[in-house]
């Protein structure tokens, strides 16, 4: 998986198409991230322990690393990221402007 916890992304298709946010959590074996902003849903909860009074809370769900593109930090264009090697080291960088990412 190429994008990476940290990454600026935008989503692509669904609901929330065209916002961006950064990437809080990557889970590579379900294909999915968690990006900050993006497929809030509010979940009725009961009074518990840890949540004395329950009612409504927004939760943030899972999107799918397909329906989301990394945006490049320089020129603020959306694209597919991409790995090189420069010497020894394996290099990140951004295909649509050749930046290097973090």
């Amino acid at each position: 998986m190429k994008i990476k916890k940290g990454d600026i992304v935008e989503v692509l298709t669904g609901k929330d198409r065209g916002s961006r946010g950064e990437v809080i959590a990557v889970y590579p074996r379900k294909g999915k991230v968690l990006v900050d902003g993006v497929h809030v849903v509010k979940r009725h909860t009961k009074p518990t322990q840890a949540n004395q009074q329950g009612g409504i809370i927004e939760k943030i769900l899972p999107i799918d690393v397909s329906n989301v593109a990394v945006v490049c930090p320089k020129t603020d264009k959306v694209g597919r990221v991409g790995y090189r090697f420069e010497g020894d080291v394996k290099v990140r960088f951004h295909k649509a402007s050749g930046e290097e990412l973090a």
